[in-house]
C-alpha cells in the first residue's frame, strides 16, 4: 500500500480504508462469475513502485506476483521465488526463481526483471513514492541525488548470477528482508515498462492472478483472469471489476440491490445496522489498519524536536476523546489506539511508556498546553485536512469539537473535495496544519508501520513519512531491530522506538479500524485478510 504508503504507502474510507478516498458510480454487476468490487480512483498510474495508497494497491496486488506472497493470516509463502537464502549474518541473500513464470505479454520473468525494477524504484531521478523500501540495499544512498542521475543507474547491491538467480547485498543485517519482498513495490517489471513508463502505468503488464483489460478513469478498472498465472492459489472467479465510487452510501445501496458484489468498508450511516441487514452478507472482525493524523514535524509551535512542540502535541492528543469517537461516531467498528502498530501484529503492546498520551485527560491536556504557552504563546489556528469523499467528516468534526471544548483554541476542519487532491497536497507539502493519515500494512511486521512512516530515510518525499519527522535515536533503534535475528529482541527494540514516538507524537494515533465490509447475497467465500481487504481471488457467485 499502502505506502502504504503504503506504503504504503500509505486513511480510511468511511474510516475503514487507508490512504484512499471513496467514490461513486453504480452500475450493474457483470455476469459470468466476474466479481464487482468497491474502490476509489488510484492516485497515480498503476506502477508498483509509485503506489502507496489502497486505491491503486488493491489493483496492483492482483496484477503482480512477487517473490513471496502472504496468506490470509499474514504468513509468508514462496511465490515466484524458489528460495531466499541468507548468509550467516543476514547481510546478503541469494534468491532463486521458479521456472515457468511469464508476464502477460509472453516475456519471461527473470532475475533482471526484479533487479532492474528495484533499482528503478530506488533511483531518486524516477521520483517513485516507494523508494525508501529499498534503502537497506547497498548503493541506495548513491542513487538519492536526483540532479546527478540519469534514472537507469542500478543498485550496486543487486547482482544477477543467471536468469534465475540474483544476490542482494544489504548495508547491515536485516532479518525482515525475506518478508518485505512480498510488498507490491518489490514486484518485477517487464522490459516494455522502461520504453514508456507513462503508457505502462495506464495499462500495466504483470505476472499475477489477473491482467488488466481496461481502465476507464473515475468509472471502473476491469481485470480478467490470467490463464498463464503460475502461482499455487488459483482464482475462483473469472475476473474482478473495480467500480469507482465517490459516495459510500451509494455503493452500499448497490450491494443491497445486488448491483455491486463486495465492499471493503461500510458508510457511517450503516455501521449500526449492517450486521443485521438481511440484504447483505456482513463481515466485522479485528483488523490491522491504524488511523492517525499528522502534523508536519517542522511546523511553527509544533516542532517535534522542541519542548514546546512536544507539549502541544501531547496536549492535543489528550484533548481527543477516542472512546467517544469509537462508540458514537464509528458505532463500535474500531478500537482506541494505544500504540503505533495494531493489535493483530506481533510486537503490539497496550502499556508502553507514554501510552497515557493517547488517553483522554482534560485537566492534563490544559496543564500541558499552558506549559507550552509559557514557552511561546500560541495564537494561531489549527486546521484538520482530509478528503471529503472518504467518509472522514464525522470523525474530524468530533475531533475538532473535543479539542475546542477542552483547550479552547481556534480549530477547524478543512475538507478537500477528492482523495486525489488531498493526497497531492500532502505529497507536495502544501498543508499547513494537521492532516488525516493512516496505514494499512504492506507486510506483517512492526517494521512496516514504524520504518516506513517515521524513519528519516522515508522523509522528504522518499517514502510515506509525510510529516518529515527525523530522529536519529529512532533511526538507530529501527536499524538494530531489523538486524536482530531474534523476534523477541526485535520487538523490544521496536517498542523502545515507539516510546520515543509516544513522547514526540510525529503523528497522533486515533484508533484501529476493524476489518469490516459487506457482500451481496449470493456471493460466496466472503472473507477479509490481515490487511483488512477482501480476498478477491476466493470470491465467486
Amino acid at each position: 500500500m499502502k505506502k502504504k504508503v503504503m506504503a504504503i504507502a500509505a486513511g480510511v474510507c468511511t474510516l475503514g480504508m487507508l490512504l484512499s478516498g471513496c467514490g461513486g458510480s453504480g452500475s450493474t454487476a457483470s455476469a459470468g462469475n466476474v466479481i464487482t468490487a468497491f474502490n476509489s480512483e488510484p492516485q497515480n498510474a498503476l506502477i508498483p513502485g509509485d503506489t502507496n495508497e489502497t486505491g491503486g494497491g488493491k489493483v496492483g496486488q492482483l496484477l503482480f506476483a512477487n517473490l513471496v506472497r502472504y496468506d490470509s493470516k499474514g504468513k509468508t509463502q514462496m511465490e515466484v521465488a524458489d528460495s531466499i537464502e541468507p548468509n550467516k549474518d543476514a547481510t546478503q541473500y541469494t534468491i532463486k526463481l521458479k521456472d515457468g513464470w511469464k508476464f502477460t505479454d509472453g516475456t519471461p520473468v527473470t532475475a533482471e526483471s526484479f533487479t532492474k525494477s528495484w533499482s528503478y524504484t530506488a533511483n531518486a531521478k524516477n521520483a517513485q513514492k516507494c523508494s525508501s523500501f529499498f534503502s537497506s540495499i547497498k548503493g541506495y544512498d548513491k542513487l538519492q541525488d536526483a540532479d546527478s542521475l540519469k534514472g537507469d543507474e542500478q543498485l550496486e547491491g543487486l547482482k544477477v548470477q543467471d536468469d534465475k538467480t540474483f544476490t542482494v547485498d544489504l548495508n547491515s543485517p536485516n532479518s525482515v528482508f525475506p518478508v518485505m519482498v512480498g510488498y507490491l513495490a518489490f514486484a518485477p517489471l517487464p522490459e516494455s515498462f522502461y520504453k514508456d513508463p507513462k503508457a505502462f502505468g495506464e495499462k500495466p503488464v504483470g505476472n499475477g492472478m489477473y491482467k488488466l483489460d481496461k481502465w476507464d478513469h473515475n468509472s471502473q478498472i476491469v481485470l480478467v483472469k490470467n490463464a498463464d498465472y503460475k502461482g499455487d492459489e488459483k482464482p475462483k472467479n473469472n475476473g474482478v471489476t473495480f467500480k469507482i465510487y465517490t459516495d459510500t452510501d451509494a455503493a452500499y445501496a448497490d450491494v443491497q440491490a445486488g448491483n455491486l458484489d463486495v465492499m471493503d468498508t461500510v458508510p457511517a450511516s450503516a455501521t449500526k445496522t449492517f450486521e443485521s441487514d438481511s440484504k447483505v452478507e456482513p463481515y466485522n472482525k479485528a483488523g490491522s489498519v491504524i488511523q492517525t493524523f499528522t502534523i508536519p514535524a517542522g511546523l511553527k509551535h509544533w516542532e517535534t524536536s522542541t519542548e514546546e512542540g512536544q507539549l502541544r502535541r501531547q496536549a492535543l492528543s489528550m484533548a481527543i476523546n477516542r472512546e467517544n469517537i469509537v462508540a458514537k461516531v464509528l458505532n463500535g467498528v474500531g478500537t482506541p489506539a494505544t500504540d503505533f502498530i495494531a493489535p493483530v501484529i506481533p510486537g503490539y503492546s497496550d502499556d508502553l511508556k507514554g501510552s497515557d498520551n493517547l488517553k483522554y485527560n482534560e485537566s492534563k491536556a490544559k496543564e500541558l498546553w499552558a506549559k507550552a504557552d509559557a514557552i511561546s504563546k500560541y495564537d494561531g489556528k489549527l486546521t484538520f485536512s482530509f478528503n471529503a469523499d472518504g467518509g472522514a467528516k464525522p470523525v474530524y468534526d468530533a475531533i475538532v469539537n473535543s479539542v475546542k471544548n477542552t483547550l479552547g483554541i481556534d480549530v477547524a476542519t478543512n475538507p478537500m473535495p477528492t482523495f486525489q487532491e488531498f493526497r497531492d497536497a500532502v505529497s507536495q507539502r502544501k498543508i499547513e496544519g494537521a492532516f488525516r493519515t493512516g496505514w494499512q500494512p504492506d507486510y506483517p511486521s512492526p517494521e512496516n508501520y514504524l520504518y516506513q512512516l517515521y524513519d528519516s530515510d522515508a522523509a522528504d518525499g522518499h517514502g510515506s513519512n509525510d510529516g518529515d519527522y527525523k530522529n536519529t535515536e529512532v533511526d538507530e533503534l529501527l536499524s538494530k531491530a531489523a538486524s536482530s535475528p531474534s523476534t523477541d529482541e526485535q520487538n523490544k527494540l521496536y517498542q523502545q522506538a515507539e516510546e520515543i514516538l509516544l513522547e514526540q507524537l510525529p503523528a497522533i494515533p486515533l484508533y484501529y479500524s476493524n476489518a469490516y465490509g459487506v457482500a451481496a447475497k449470493g456471493v460466496k467465500n466472503f472473507e477479509m485478510d490481515w490487511q483488512n481487504q477482501p480476498i478477491y481471488a476466493n470470491l465467486s457467485k
